[in-house]
């Protein structure tokens, strides 16, 4: 591979870490909404645990993304 495409690979995987972090903001402030709005304790329970396990999902493919570029640079690095 080039030079070239690990850069824009680097780039892309940047953008997508950006976009991954603002939907992770964007359901947060979804569930917080929705547990403000609940009526009853198990509604509000229940969007708790929706909140935390895609916060969660959201966290995981932030780090497969982190690990990604991580990976991208070191193959840049051997490309030089």
């Amino acid at each position: 591979m080039s030079k070239e495409y690990y850069r824009k690979k680097i780039i892309d995987l940047r953008a997508d870490l950006a976009k991954e972090k603002e939907a992770k903001k964007h359901d947060n402030e979804y569930y917080a909404d929705l547990v403000k709005r609940a009526s009853s304790p198990s509604s509000k329970a229940t969007y708790r645990k929706s909140k935390i396990d895609h916060a969660a999902a959201h966290d995981r493919k932030i780090e497969s993304i982190k690990h990604q570029i991580e990976s991208a640079k070191e193959s840049l690095k051997r490309e030089k």
